[in-house]
C-alpha cells in the first residue's frame, strides 16, 4: 500500500495517465500542488505569463494530438483568467482537463481571500465539472475527468481542489484507476444500422449529392474512413472550417469549405444539392446563413455523436446518433460492391460543379504589382510553399484567419489549428506554443493579426524560457481588418475604432525579449524573409509583414441570405 498527500497523487496520476506537459500558473490555493510537481521529474509543468494563455496552448496541444491538454492554475482571478480558453476550447468541443485550486474547504462561501466559484462560474462551458471533496477520491474523479474529457463529444472538464485537500501532512491510499465506470455517462459506440441502411440507400439513388464534413471526423479519427468512402462513392466533399485537413485539400474531390467565406463552389454545390451528408458538422450559423432558405432542394442525413445536436438547427430526414468512424465504417461495407444509381446525373452534377469553379478561376483577388503593397493572400500561398503545406498552422481571429483557411492546402487533419466557436482573438500563439513544444521537429506557424497578437504577446517570455521556436507571420494592416470591412459593407466606412493608430515598433519589442524579428514592406523581400525565418527550425522568428489595409475576404455571404447568396469582390456579387 502506497500512502500519498492530495497533492503528490494529482502528480503520481498525471505521471500514470502519461501527460508529459501541463501548462499553467502558480498561486496561494495551489502551491502544494506545485511542490509536488516540483519533487518529480516526468511530468513537465510549462509557467505561462497569463492562465488564458495555459489553456490556449492545452488547447493546440489536444488539437494537433487528439489527447486531452491539461491545465493548472489557482483560485479567483487564476480560475477566472482561464475562463476563456475553457469556452474555446467547449465551442469547439475540444479535450481538456483545468485543475482549478481553490480555498480551504472551511472557508468556501466566506468570501474568503481570492475565492470564487469556479464551478458556478464556468458550467454553462463545460462539459462537466467536479469538486473534490475529501483527498482519497482525487485518483478516481481525475481518471473520470480524463474520461469524460475524451470520450463522446469532447470537452473540458474543470476540477476544483480545495487547498486543505491537498495538504502534505494528510496521506491516503493511492491506487491508480486503470478503468473508469460511470452509470449515468455511456457515449453510444455505434450508430443504429437501420438508420445507416436508409442513408446509404439515399447516397446510391442522390443525383446532386454532397458530404458536408465537421470537426467530428477529426476529433473522431475517422479521415482515413472518410476519405475511403468518398472515393468510392466519387462524390464531392466540402468541410467546415474546423473540418479543413479531414479529406486532402488538394484532392479534385475537395471543394474546399464552406460557409460565410467559404469557396464559390462549395456553397453553389450546397444549395443546388439534392442530398447533404453531413458527418460531425452542428449546422452552425456560419455555415447555413439563413436556415429557412439552407439547402432547399435537398434532404439530410445527420451523423453526430451528440444527440443534442441532431435537428436542433437543420431538421435531419435521416439521423444518425454515433461516432464518426464506426458509422462510415458500417458505410463503406455496405456501399462495397453496389453501383449507384444515376452515373449520368453524377457525371452531370460534376460538370456543374466544375463550371462552379471555373467561373472563379483566377478571379480569388488581384495580385499585387511592383512597388504596390503585398496581398495577404500572397502572403499565405508564399507560406504554404516554403513549408510544402506540412506545417502545423494555428490562427487567431479575423481576416488573417480567412485568408490562412482559404490560401494554406492541408492535406492532413490536426494541422489547422483556429478557434472557430468563440472566435477568440489571443488564441494563435499561445495555441502555436503549446504544439510547438509537443512537435519539436515540425514547422509550427501562426498567422496573426497586430490586434490579435497584442492580446498574447506576453508569451514570448514563455517561448524564451522554454526554447520554443515557433514562426509568427503578421499580417500587418493597421487595423482590426475584419471589424473594418464590416464597416466598409455596412456602415459607409464609418470605421469606428477599428484602427490602431498607436502600434508598437514589432522589431524592437520582439529584439527586447531575445528574439529575431524581420520586418517587411516589399514584394521583392518577402520570399528571402520567409527562407530567412524557416531556416532553423528551433529558433524563434517574428515576421511583421505590412500587406494592404483594403483588402477584404470574398467570397462572403450575404447576411440573411441562401448560401448561394454570396459577395464575390468589392463590386460582384452573385
Amino acid at each position: 500500500m502506497e500512502l500519498l498527500s492530495g497533492a503528490d497523487m494529482i502528480a503520481r496520476f498525471l505521471q500514470d495517465e502519461g501527460v508529459e506537459y501541463i501548462y499553467g500558473y502558480p498561486g496561494g490555493a495551489a502551491l502544494h500542488i506545485y511542490d509536488a510537481l516540483f519533487r518529480q521529474d516526468k511530468v513537465k509543468h510549462i509557467l505561462v505569463r497569463h492562465e488564458q494563455a495555459a489553456t490556449h496552448a492545452a488547447d493546440g496541444y489536444a488539437r494537433a494530438s487528439g489527447k486531452p491538454g491539461t491545465v493548472l492554475v489557482t483560485s479567483g482571478p487564476g480560475a477566472t483568467n482561464a475562463v476563456t480558453g475553457i469556452a474555446t476550447a467547449y465551442m469547439d468541443s475540444i479535450p481538456m482537463v483545468v485543475l482549478c485550486g481553490q480555498v480551504m474547504s472551511h472557508l468556501i462561501g466566506d468570501d474568503a481571500f481570492q475565492e470564487t466559484d469556479i464551478i458556478g462560474v464556468t458550467r454553462p462551458i463545460v462539459k462537466h465539472s467536479f469538486s473534490i471533496r475529501h483527498p482519497s477520491e482525487i485518483p478516481e474523479v481525475l481518471k473520470k475527468a480524463y474520461y469524460l474529457a475524451s470520450t463522446g463529444r469532447p470537452g473540458p472538464v474543470v476540477v476544483d481542489i480545495p487547498k486543505d485537500m491537498t495538504a502534505p501532512t494528510e496521506r491516503y491510499e493511492y491506487v491508480y484507476p486503470k478503468k473508469v465506470k460511470m452509470r449515468s455517462y455511456n457515449p453510444v459506440t455505434r450508430g443504429h444500422t437501420g438508420q445507416i441502411k436508409k442513408a446509404v440507400e439515399l447516397m446510391l439513388k442522390a443525383k446532386r449529392p454532397v458530404f458536408y464534413t465537421g470537426g467530428g471526423v477529426i476529433t473522431g479519427r475517422a479521415c482515413e474512413g472518410l476519405t475511403d468512402l468518398v472515393k468510392q462513392l466519387g462524390f464531392p466533399i466540402t468541410t467546415t472550417l474546423m473540418g479543413i485537413g479531414a479529406f486532402p485539400q488538394s484532392d479534385d474531390q475537395c471543394l474546399g469549405w464552406l460557409g460565410m467565406h467559404g469557396s464559390y463552389e462549395s456553397n453553389m454545390a450546397m444549395h443546388h444539392a439534392d442530398l447533404v451528408i453531413a458527418i460531425g458538422a452542428r449546422f452552425d450559423d456560419r455555415v447555413t446563413n439563413n436556415t429557412s432558405k439552407f439547402c432547399p432542394t435537398a434532404k439530410i442525413v445527420h451523423v453526430d455523436i451528440d444527440p443534442s445536436s441532431v435537428s436542433k438547427t437543420v431538421r435531419a430526414d435521416v439521423p444518425i446518433v454515433g461516432p464518426a468512424a464506426s458509422v462510415i465504417n458500417e458505410m463503406i461495407s455496405l456501399v462495397q460492391g453496389k453501383e449507384i444509381a444515376h452515373p449520368d446525373a453524377l457525371g452531370e452534377w460534376w460538370q456543374k460543379i466544375d463550371g462552379w469553379r471555373e467561373e472563379r478561376h483566377g478571379k480569388l483577388y488581384e495580385p499585387s504589382e511592383p512597388g504596390e503593397a503585398l496581398k495577404p493572400q500572397e502572403v499565405i500561398e508564399a507560406v504554404c510553399r516554403i513549408t510544402r503545406g506540412e506545417a502545423f498552422v494555428t490562427t487567431d481571429v479575423g481576416q488573417h484567419q480567412m485568408f490562412a483557411a482559404q490560401y494554406y492546402k492541408f492535406d492532413k487533419p490536426n494541422r489547422f489549428i483556429t478557434s472557430g466557436g468563440l472566435g477568440t482573438m489571443g488564441f494563435g500563439f499561445p495555441a502555436a506554443m503549446g504544439i510547438k513544444k509537443s512537435y519539436p521537429q515540425d514547422d509550427v506557424v501562426c498567422i496573426t493579426g497586430e490586434g490579435s497578437f497584442q492580446m498574447m504577446m506576453q508569451e514570448l517570455s514563455t517561448c524564451k524560457q522554454y526554447g520554443v521556436g515557433v514562426k509568427i507571420v503578421n499580417l500587418n494592416n493597421g487595423s482590426l481588418g475584419m471589424v473594418r470591412q464590416w464597416q466598409d459593407l455596412n456602415y459607409k466606412s464609418r470605421h469606428a475604432h477599428s484602427y490602431m493608430e498607436s502600434l508598437p515598433d514589432f522589431q524592437k519589442l520582439i529584439e527586447a525579449y531575445g528574439f529575431t524579428a524581420i520586418k517587411v514592406e516589399r514584394h521583392e523581400d518577402l520570399e528571402p524573409a520567409l527562407e530567412r525565418a524557416f531556416a532553423d527550425n528551433n529558433e524563434l522568428v517574428f515576421l511583421d509583414i505590412y500587406v494592404d489595409p483594403r483588402e477584404h475576404v470574398y467570397p462572403m455571404q450575404v447576411p440573411l441570405g441562401a448560401m448561394r447568396d454570396m459577395l464575390l469582390s468589392k463590386t460582384e456579387r452573385t
